[in-house]
């Protein structure tokens, strides 16, 4: 199954292209660079390096979010297109859930992180469960306070995985202490590879034209918006 995976929900851009689970190739960038620009043109790349034809295609993975609002739709808008021009399955994977997948072989629990202002982190918690790499905690935004509150009382080491680390290495250190394992910076980007074979193993959607990010949170344009209207309603 030849599967498309793009990724620009974060920082982060990735494209790669699978087949039944082996990585055929695969473009990453981690620069603070307008996405739309790039993405394209790491697609044919892609496809033109590993010797694919679009028309070959038979699947699109993308990471359906949380992450940066521009970034996100982005690549969901690219994915649909892809899906519905060539008339093959489109599958959503969280941003989240792809990163998670660099601390799969950590022997406790794995903790993805995005940054999300003001306090707050966008997270989940991944662990080995009967052989099994998945979710145990659902995908959230929330305050960090609170989420080591819930991580100190599982009272087991967690991997933080994250190019947003930096921002929060400290608080974290300072309340889980030797709990606390921080990913290697090689290991702290997520891979479109494992995007693409997620991908595969997942039901996809029904209709590329219903499918939806996960953001996770409006954007603060659209907040601001809908409390002005509801102020307007009160006022």
């Amino acid at each position: 199954m030849k599967t498309l995976a793009i990724d620009t929900s974060n920082q982060t851009m990735g494209v790669a292209l699978a087949d039944n689970g082996v990585v055929l190739g695969e473009i990453v960038t981690h620069l603070k660079k307008n996405h739309s620009v790039r993405l394209m043109p790491a697609v044919d790349t892609v496809l033109k390096e590993t010797g694919v034809m679009p028309a070959q295609l038979e699947r699109i993975a993308v990471a359906e979010g949380p992450g940066s609002y521009t970034g996100v739709r982005i690549g969901v808008t690219v994915a649909k297109t892809f899906a519905w021009a060539l008339g093959i399955p489109l599958v959503g994977v969280s941003s989240l859930e792809v990163l998670a997948q660099n601390g799969q072989r950590f022997g406790g629990y794995v903790s993805p992180l995005f940054d999300a202002r003001r306090g707050q982190v966008y997270t989940g918690l991944y662990a080995n469960e009967n052989g099994r790499f998945g979710n145990v905690k659902l995908d959230r935004i929330t305050l960090l306070s609170d989420w080591l509150d819930l991580l100190e009382s599982e009272r087991e080491p967690v991997l933080f995985v994250g190019h947003d680390l930096a921002k929060h290495a400290e608080e974290i250190a300072d309340r889980l202490g030797s709990l606390a394992v921080f990913a290697r910076s090689g290991e702290q980007a997520p891979r479109p590879g494992e995007l693409a074979i997620l991908g595969e193993q997942r039901a996809a959607e029904e209709s590329a034209h219903r499918f939806v990010p996960e953001y996770r949170q409006l954007a603060e344009a659209e907040s601001k918006w809908l409390a002005a209207q509801e102020q307007k309603k009160h006022g």
